[in-house]
């Protein structure tokens, strides 16, 4: 992702910054109440309108980590306490943790990410909603259990196999597109070209569709 892509919205408590390019407009920022962030507005984001708590509470409802913020006092975003993984209603996985994603550098993913599951993303392997031209079709149901884990939380690892599935090792809990908590484990292989009859999980089919991916 290219830095072209970023800004930055200083304030005297707290800079916020925007990646432009993980960003699939998702709207929990500009949904908020409070004039932090309005549409239309210039600038659109505005930290001094309230106070460093609220500036920090709704930047880390952006479940693609497109948002980040700097506070001058030094407090910074923590991971949250329970790695998740939900499975969006035909859309991407959106992860949640102490993550340490294979190949991103950019802040916000260290705690939070959109990834690609349909195989289309020119921005692999963050979404790019390429799933909503494509026709990608999944309602996000999950079937199976795992074989559970003795704590939460901890690093979450998640690798892209090349021209293969998103390899998660450490703590997670996959939930639904309904919000049911369904498997919990320590590793998983979930499907990243969209042609997987076991969605979220990876069966091999990525194989004969030819997918190419690093």
């Amino acid at each position: 992702m290219s830095d072209d892509k970023i800004y930055t919205y200083a304030g005297a408590n707290t800079d916020v910054k925007w990646d432009g390019a993980l960003c699939i407009h998702v709207g929990e920022c500009g949904r908020a109440s409070g004039e932090l962030f309005q549409a239309g507005r210039q600038p659109w984001c505005q930290p001094n309108v309230t106070d460093v708590d609220d500036v920090a509470e709704v930047v880390e409802r952006c479940p693609t980590g497109a948002l980040t913020y700097q506070r001058t006092d030094g407090v910074e975003e923590q991971a949250a306490s329970e790695n998740t993984v939900v499975v969006a209603n035909h859309g991407p996985l959106y992860v949640k943790g102490d993550l340490d994603i294979a190949g991103a550098s950019a802040p916000g993913v260290a705690f939070r990410a959109a990834l690609c599951r349909c195989g289309q993303s020119k921005n692999k392997p963050f979404c790019d909603n390429s799933h909503e031209k494509s026709g990608f079709s999944d309602r996000g149901a999950i079937g199976m259990s795992g074989k559970g884990f003795d704590e939460q939380g901890g690093k979450l690892s998640i690798n892209a196999a090349p021209n293969g599935p998103l390899l998660l090792k450490g703590n997670v809990t996959l939930k639904t597109a309904a919000g049911r908590s369904a498997f919990e484990g320590t590793k998983c292989a979930l499907c990243r070209c969209g042609a997987s009859k076991n969605k979220p999980f990876c069966d091999g089919s990525h194989r004969e569709a030819g997918f190419k991916a690093p």
